[in-house]
């Protein structure tokens, strides 16, 4: 069943269900990079943008290079969705030249960097900056706190770091992705960080998406602690059971006869 998706045609703060505006487009986009110059690439517009039918707290923002919806409850956000083109998967931006922001445009109550001092927890991105070479203002964005979780610095410098760098070379082999990523809470007290109360996630989760060739796409959760020792491979779910857990509705816009196959199915040996 389709959910309800989210109203992006403007950015407002919304505690409800409401509606995403999206078309399954197969045409040209230009895209600009840093340096002023344009690539052309196949899009699918507004494919990345997940639904959600029941209640949750949250404020959409488009940014340079993405889409978060922020959650004011956890002061996390709910999902960061992405387009990764294979012309985005490098550039001359480097991550060392920025820094971990509060973000000003964002409603309080929210997270900010000083929550995370001294917490043991690193600000793990959840759109990662090596996505981000490509753009001075979307590598500016992602560092803003309304794209960071508490993360494990295991998991964060481990498995995580191993699945973000493999999607950058699934764009440059199998083409254009569409990624949503975020935080899972456990129906549990957790712990708080900071004055403002950030909490730390049990979980996150990742879902791909190709519709290059072949459409096909893969989900992954991993618990919020140290990985050490093991392998990605162990850390592979299908959409269906990524959206089972999550509660939230992937690649809505897909033709049903597409979403149904690929999020029942998940083979990392494709990839």
């Amino acid at each position: 069943m389709k959910l309800y998706a989210l109203l992006l045609s403007v950015l407002v703060t919304t505690c409800g269900n409401g509606k995403v505006n999206v078309s399954l487009r197969d045409e040209p986009t230009a895209q600009p990079l840093s340096n002023g110059e344009a690539v052309s690439e196949r899009v699918y517009e507004g494919l990345e943008l997940p639904a959600y039918s029941g209640e949750i707290s949250q404020t959409i923002r488009e940014r340079a290079t993405y889409t978060v919806s922020y959650n004011h409850d956890t002061r996390c956000p709910n999902w960061v969705a992405w387009v990764l083109t294979p012309e985005h998967t490098d550039g001359p931006v480097e991550r060392k030249d920025y820094d971990f922001t509060d973000d000003d445009d964002m409603p309080a109550p929210k997270g900010c960097k000083s929550d995370y001092y001294n917490s043991g927890f690193d600000r793990g991105h959840m759109m990662p900056a090596a996505d981000n070479r490509w753009n001075e203002q979307g590598m500016a964005d992602c560092f803003l706190m309304t794209n960071m979780c508490p993360q494990d610095a295991g998991l964060n410098s481990g498995v995580w770091n191993t699945i973000e760098t493999n999607c950058r070379t699934w764009a440059v082999t199998h083409g254009t992705l569409y990624i949503v990523t975020g935080p899972i809470f456990l129906n549990k007290e957790h712990r708080k960080l900071g004055r403002n109360k950030v909490i730390v996630p049990d979980a996150f989760f990742k879902v791909v998406l190709c519709m290059d060739g072949t459409p096909k796409a893969i989900g992954f959760i991993c618990r919020n602690q140290s990985q050490k020792g093991k392998k990605k491979t162990e850390f592979v779910n299908t959409v269906d059971e990524v959206e089972r857990i999550t509660g939230y509705d992937f690649f809505p816009a897909l033709p049903d006869s597409i979403e149904t196959v690929v999020e029942a199915h998940c083979d990392i040996n494709e990839w």
